[in-house]
């Protein structure tokens, strides 16, 4: 993609965020408590994304995303980890799918640990796919979308010749043609 004088290249230290260093199993195992923890972050920028179709300006929201989730994932290690440790152990182990099911029994213990502790609930099911209204502080972005052309004038049909075929057709068909001798 070219890039012209006018557009804007994000310099390196606005680029530069601290990584979450997990691998995919413990970020499974908090996603549901991520998902409700970080809901308004998350929500933002996503509706940034979406709204604005240019990656460079939802930058500083992607970087509040990431944020959340390292302030997050500290909280558990912090209060619970022996338990969240037990609990993405099982789903790395339990299946190659990493399906949640086979692990009930250390997620009952990690929810608990974290509704004592932290005094956050796992969200129940279906609250993370529920359509919520986002109350945004965002200004709405600007539609500059390019008006096609005017259709041209037609020219006054007075002006113009008069058909050859004009008279020889009734309702749209030739006179003598095989389908008018049927008739």
């Amino acid at each position: 993609m070219p890039f012209t004088e006018e557009e804007w290249l994000p310099t390196l230290d606005e680029l530069e965020v601290d990584e979450i260093n997990m691998s995919s199993a413990p970020l499974k195992a908090g996603a549901h408590y991520f998902g409700k923890y970080c809901e308004k972050d998350c929500k933002e920028y996503m509706l940034c994304s979406s709204e604005e179709k240019d990656p460079r300006k939802c930058l500083k929201y992607g970087k509040r995303v990431t944020r959340c989730a390292i302030n997050l994932y500290t909280q558990i290690r912090e209060n619970c980890a022996e338990e969240f440790t037990k609990y993405w152990q099982c789903i790395d182990h339990a299946d190659v799918n990493m399906n949640l099911s086979w692990c009930q029994a250390t997620q009952a213990i990690f929810d608990q640990c974290m509704k004592e502790k932290l005094n956050f609930e796992r969200p129940k099911l279906g609250y993370l796919s529920k359509t919520k209204v986002l109350d945004s502080s965002r200004p709405r972005p600007q539609r500059n979308l390019p008006l096609p052309d005017p259709v041209p004038e037609l020219p006054d049909s007075a002006d113009l010749p008069a058909s050859e075929t004009s008279d020889k057709r009734k309702f749209g068909r030739a006179t003598g043609t095989f389908w008018n001798v049927l008739w």
